[in-house]
């Protein structure tokens, strides 16, 4: 069974810092690809940034390249997000997700995921 966590998230001001883990348990990381998923009020879930099992494939949505870095260590069997020069519309509640079987191109689809964590709010605001 694919047990995700996540944790990290919070209250930070415009241009601060978070980083996001997912703390996975109930399966073999090293063969699961993991995205990350964000869902604003009245807004649909979008892919954020996804991650190859090995680590050696990444994406990011265009709304965050060059703000936010995805990064696993399989050995903690933790994914982490870290999220920079954060902006007020990048408040959301994050969530993880898992899938062993995923075509990279579409990792930012959440309909590909299998598993997911319950979600971290994450708050941009003065």
């Amino acid at each position: 069974q694919l047990q995700l966590v996540e944790s990290g998230g919070g209250l930070v001001q415009p241009g601060g810092s978070l980083r996001l883990s997912c703390t996975t348990s109930g399966f073999t990381l090293d063969y699961y690809a993991i995205g990350w998923f964000r869902q604003a009020p009245g807004k649909e879930r979008e892919g954020v940034s996804c991650i190859s099992s090995s680590g050696g494939s990444t994406a990011y949505a265009d709304s965050v390249k060059g703000r936010f870095t995805i990064s696993r260590d399989n050995a903690k069997n933790t994914v982490y997000l870290q999220m920079n020069s954060l902006k007020p519309e990048d408040t959301a509640v994050y969530y993880c997700a898992a899938d062993r079987y995923i075509v990279f191109r579409r990792c930012l689809v959440r309909e590909e995921y299998d598993g997911w964590g319950q979600g971290t709010q994450v708050t941009v605001s003065p």
